[in-house]
C-alpha cells in the first residue's frame, strides 16, 4: 500500500500542464504583429514590417496642393544649393550668402546729390531746414559753399548760425576744405517751439579766416523760417549778401565797429563811414553815441562834422563799461546834420540802437552778442538807421 502511493505521488509530480498564452488577442483586420520572446536567442532571416494604416482626412485637391508645393521647395532647395555653390559655403539664416560688402552700391557722394552752382555767380550757400513737430526741433543741415571768391580759397571758412531773435550764443562749422566750393556737413539741432518757428529768422554769417587769425566777413544769409517750412528736407541755395550788394535803407546806413576789454572794463566804439544819407544842406554830419544802463544815459560823446553823402567818420569813442552790465547796457547812436543857427538843435537823419536782448533784436541783437563772445576783438557791420520816435 505504500509503494502504491508512493507511485501515485511520483506520477503526479512528473506531469506538465500547459499554461495559457500571455500574449494578447490580434484582431484579424490589424496587419501582423511580430512577438519577440526574452529568452530567445536566433533572430529570423526576414522580419515582416508594414506600416499602421493613416487616416485620410483631406480630399485629393489639397492632396495634389502639396504635392505641387513639396516640388517647388524641392527646386528651392536646387536653386540654394546652386547659389552657395557659387558664393561660398557660409551662410547666415540657413542660406543667404556671406561676402564681401560694397560700401559704394549703398551711399551715394555728396557731389552727386548736391549739385554746386555754375561759376560765374555769386556766392552761395547750400543747406536744408526742417522742423520736427514731436521733438520740437529744428534741424539745420550745413552742407557746402560755392564759388567762393579767389581772395578767399587759401583760407579756413567759418559760418556762425544763430536762430533769431532770440539765440544769444552763435553755432560755429567750420570748412573740411579749402578752394572755391569748400564743404561742410554739419547739422544743427535748435530746440524751439512750434509756436515760435514762425516768427524766427535763421542767419547764417560766412568768415574768411587767414593764417595769423585775422577775419573777413564773406557774407550773410537771413532765412525767415515762416512760409519754408512745409518743403522740409529740400536742399536750398541761397546768395550771400556782401556789403558792396547790401542796398541802402530808406534813411541810410551807418558801419560800426564794436570791442570791449574785460581786462580794462573799456567799450571800444568806432564810427566808421555812412552812406545813403538825406542831407538838407552842406554843412555836413556828425555822430552821437551816447551809453545807456537802463533807462538813465551815462555818457554822451559827439564825433567831429563830416561833409559829404557818403562821409568817413572813423571816430574812436570808450567808455567805462563793467562785465556785470553788458546785459543791461545799450548804445544809441545817432547821426546830425548841424544847423548854421547855432540856438537851433541839429537835424536827426537816423538813429541806431546796439545793445542786448532788452534792447535790440536781429543785426544790431548779432553785433552786440558777437562782441561779448570775441572779448578784444573788433567787431565790424553795417546797420540801417531807423526813423526818430
Amino acid at each position: 500500500m505504500v509503494y502504491c502511493l508512493w507511485r501515485r505521488r511520483k506520477k503526479a509530480q512528473g506531469h506538465y500542464e500547459e499554461l495559457p498564452s500571455a500574449a494578447p488577442s490580434v484582431p484579424a483586420c490589424s496587419p501582423p504583429v511580430i512577438l519577440v520572446s526574452q529568452s530567445s536567442w536566433t533572430t529570423p532571416s526576414e522580419i515582416p514590417f508594414t506600416l499602421p494604416p493613416r487616416f485620410m482626412t483631406q480630399n485629393q485637391t489639397e492632396l495634389e496642393n502639396e504635392q505641387e508645393e513639396n516640388i517647388e521647395e524641392l527646386k528651392m532647395d536646387a536653386w540654394r544649393r546652386t547659389m552657395l555653390d557659387h558664393r561660398g559655403s557660409l551662410s547666415v539664416s540657413g542660406w543667404y550668402p556671406v561676402g564681401k560688402v560694397l560700401a559704394g552700391l549703398y551711399s551715394a557722394p555728396l557731389n552727386e546729390v548736391v549739385v554746386a552752382p555754375p561759376p560765374g555767380m555769386a556766392t552761395r550757400l547750400c543747406f536744408s531746414v526742417e522742423y520736427r513737430h514731436g521733438s520740437e526741433q529744428l534741424v539745420v543741415s550745413l552742407l557746402r559753399l560755392g564759388n567762393l571768391p579767389p581772395r578767399f580759397h587759401g583760407n579756413v571758412t567759418l559760418v556762425e548760425l544763430r536762430l533769431l531773435p532770440d539765440d544769444r550764443r552763435p553755432r560755429q562749422a567750420k570748412a573740411r576744405g579749402t578752394g572755391p566750393d569748400p564743404e561742410f556737413n554739419d547739422c544743427f539741432v535748435f530746440q524751439v517751439s512750434g509756436v515760435c518757428v514762425p516768427q524766427g529768422t535763421l542767419s547764417v554769417c560766412v568768415l574768411s579766416v587767414e593764417q595769423d587769425g585775422k577775419r573777413h566777413a564773406v557774407g550773410r544769409v537771413l532765412f525767415p523760417l515762416e512760409g519754408e517750412l512745409g518743403q522740409a528736407g529740400r536742399v536750398l541755395w541761397r546768395d550771400l549778401e556782401t556789403e558792396d550788394d547790401t542796398q541802402c535803407s530808406e534813411q541810410g546806413d551807418v558801419q560800426i565797429s564794436l570791442s570791449y576789454s574785460p581786462g580794462l572794463q573799456r567799450l571800444s566804439v568806432v564810427v566808421l563811414r555812412a552812406r545813403g544819407l538825406h542831407l538838407q544842406t552842406e554843412t555836413g554830419v556828425c555822430a552821437q553815441v551816447s551809453l545807456q544802463i537802463h533807462t538813465q544815459v551815462v555818457k554822451i560823446k559827439r564825433s567831429c562834422v563830416v561833409k559829404g553823402f557818403n562821409p568817413s567818420f572813423n571816430y574812436r569813442m570808450t567808455f567805462k563799461l563793467r562785465a556785470q552790465h553788458l546785459d543791461e547796457a545799450c548804445l544809441r547812436i545817432e547821426l546830425q546834420e548841424p544847423n548854421d543857427n547855432c540856438s537851433e538843435p541839429p537835424a536827426l537823419l537816423g538813429v541806431l540802437v546796439l545793445g542786448p536782448f532788452m534792447y535790440a533784436r536781429g543785426q544790431q541783437l548779432k553785433h552786440w552778442m558777437d562782441m561779448v563772445n570775441a572779448p578784444q576783438e573788433a567787431i565790424k557791420l553795417w546797420h540801417r538807421l531807423s526813423r526818430a520816435t
